[in-house]
Parts: structure tokens; C-alpha cells; sequence
């Protein structure tokens, strides 16, 4: 699951998306395919929203855009009642050159989306690109009256490779097989394949230590390469991150996504984001991991 960042622990490695492998490459799409100049920053009161904001923020100022075209504005877990914030955003959105930067959580997306469609607000005049709206999330949602809204996520089920064809179809007929609710319905997401391939590199670091002790196997897994359903990735050789590809994908009405944009190989993860933190105290931060 992606996270915020600004952590750096022994004892977690993170296979979730760091800032600048969502957020940063989101808000870069917004401007310069979407042709964005106004940033509505929509999200769930409490800390990975907060501190996305604060990353997302700092890079739209650093791009140009005035502080007045910049919006935050946060609700609180569970909030159904989208009526008047929706009618701010299409009021902020007059002229079309308007995104919604969301980091809602939870089933707060479903009013939020549905209100949305409600005011006669389209992905034309107004596109969101949502952090934590995956294929998952879309099971339970209209997707009719989605389409063309976006999210940014490092895998996508409609990857289409031989080996993701594999791993979806493996993990649909492992919920038929033991009745999950949905069966063969459910669908892989990023978090899915995160937590996947999260096990496969300890066993594979676990094989290459010839041990189980957890500082040895905490050895064996930086700088470790493998293959994960969505394409090779990279464990980061010093700060407990993964290198990862970053994918746009654009909302299907079957719940799917179209990758419309992806990352020129693997980005790079930083556990303290550049643009929170001067260069120099960035240097001051020891690296937590990696070979001694």
C-alpha cells in the first residue's frame, strides 16, 4: 500500500509506493497532459493525505502554480454528505482547466463520485486523479459514471503480460476455489501485488542468507531484483524502499483501466521527500540499511 513517507525503519521494508512514485508523477501528468493550472486537493482527515498534500503542494508551487489555484480542503473517515464541496470544486473548476488531486479513503469515494455525477461534473471539465481508488474500490461503485476519471497507482490489473495474465488468473481461481464473496468477480490491485511479491522477496532473501536470522535475511534483501507480476522491480540498496514503475491509468466502465501514461523504467524511491526537506538536511539523515 502506498504510504506517505518521511519514515525510514529498520524494521519495515516498504513495498508500497514512496511520494515521488505516485504523487509527484500524478501531479507532473495533470500539468503537463492535462494541461491543468488549478489543483483541488480533496482528502480524508488524517496523516498520509496530510503529508500528500504537503509533498503535492510543495511541488505544484515549485512548478509555478500560484498559491491561490491551489485548494485543500479535508473531510473526516466515513463523510457521505459531498454536496457542498462539489459545488465548490465545479465552481473552481469554471474555465476547464481544473484537476481534483484525491486522497479520500475508504467508502467516503462512493458519495464523493456519485455526488459528483449528480452536479453534472465530467472527467472533461474536471478530471480526478485518486491515490487510493483502485480496481478493488471500483467493485462496488458505478463505474458508468466514472469514465475518464483517472488514478495513479505502480500496477494495474490490465497490465498485459504473460506473466500478470498468469498471476491474475491464478489469484481469480484461487477465490472461486476457496468462496471468497465475489469468486471469480474479485480483482488484483496494487496493494494486492505489493503484498504479494513482499513475501517473495523475503523467501528469496531468506534463501540467499541460508538462514532465517532477521538481520541476515535484512541483508540479503538490499539492492535484491526479482520479478513481480506488474514486471521486475529493485529493493533499494541502503533505505528499505522498492524501485517501482509508476502507471496513469484512466477508469473503464468495466472497472478496469487504460495505462495512459507509465514511467521510462523504475523510479527511484526516497523515504524523506525532497521537497519537504533542504539538501542538507536530507545529507544529515543516515541511512538506516544496506551493506556495513
Amino acid at each position: 500500500m502506498q504510504y506517505e513517507g518521511e519514515e525510514q525503519s529498520l524494521n519495515v521494508f516498504y513495498t508500497g509506493a514512496s511520494p515521488i512514485q505516485q504523487l509527484v508523477p500524478a501531479a507532473a501528468y495533470a500539468i503537463e497532459e492535462l494541461e491543468a493550472q488549478k489543483f483541488y486537493l480533496l482528502g480524508t482527515d488524517y496523516v498520509f493525505p496530510r503529508t500528500a498534500n504537503r509533498v503535492l503542494k510543495a511541488y505544484l508551487l515549485q512548478e509555478g502554480v500560484p498559491e491561490e489555484n491551489i485548494r485543500e480542503v479535508y473531510t473526516p473517515f466515513h463523510h457521505q454528505d459531498y454536496q457542498t464541496i462539489v459545488a465548490e470544486i465545479r465552481e473552481f473548476a469554471a474555465g476547464g482547466d481544473a484537476v481534483v488531486l484525491s486522497t479520500i479513503n475508504g467508502d467516503s469515494n462512493v458519495p464523493f463520485y456519485t455526488e459528483f455525477a449528480n452536479q453534472g461534473l465530467t472527467s472533461d471539465e474536471c478530471p480526478i486523479i485518486a491515490f487510493s481508488v483502485s480496481e478493488d474500490e471500483l467493485r462496488t461503485m458505478d463505474t458508468s459514471r466514472l469514465v475518464g476519471h483517472f488514478s495513479a497507482w505502480n500496477y494495474f490489473q490490465s497490465i498485459d503480460t504473460p506473466e500478470n495474465n498468469a498471476f491474475v488468473e491464478a489469484f481469480k481461481a484461487y477465490c472461486e476455489r476457496n468462496n471468497l464473496p465475489g469468486g471469480r468477480n474479485r480483482v488484483t490491485c496494487d496493494p494486492i501485488e505489493a503484498s504479494y511479491f513482499g513475501v517473495h522477496v523475503w523467501k528469496a532473501a531468506a534463501e540467499k542468507a541460508g538462514s532465517f536470522d532477521v538481520d541476515a535475511v535484512r541483508e540479503a534483501v538490499y539492492g535484491l531484483e526479482f520479478d513481480a507480476p506488474g514486471g521486475p522491480k529493485k529493493m533499494h540498496p541502503t533505505n528499505q524502499h522498492t524501485f517501482k514503475p509508476v502507471h496513469i491509468g484512466e477508469i473503464r466502465e468495466d472497472g478496469q483501466f487504460d495505462i495512459v501514461w507509465s514511467s521510462d523504467g523504475l523510479v527511484e524511491p526516497d523515504s524523506y521527500s525532497s521537497l519537504l526537506h533542504t539538501p542538507e538536511e536530507l545529507e544529515a539523515i543516515e541511512p538506516t540499511g544496506g551493506p556495513r
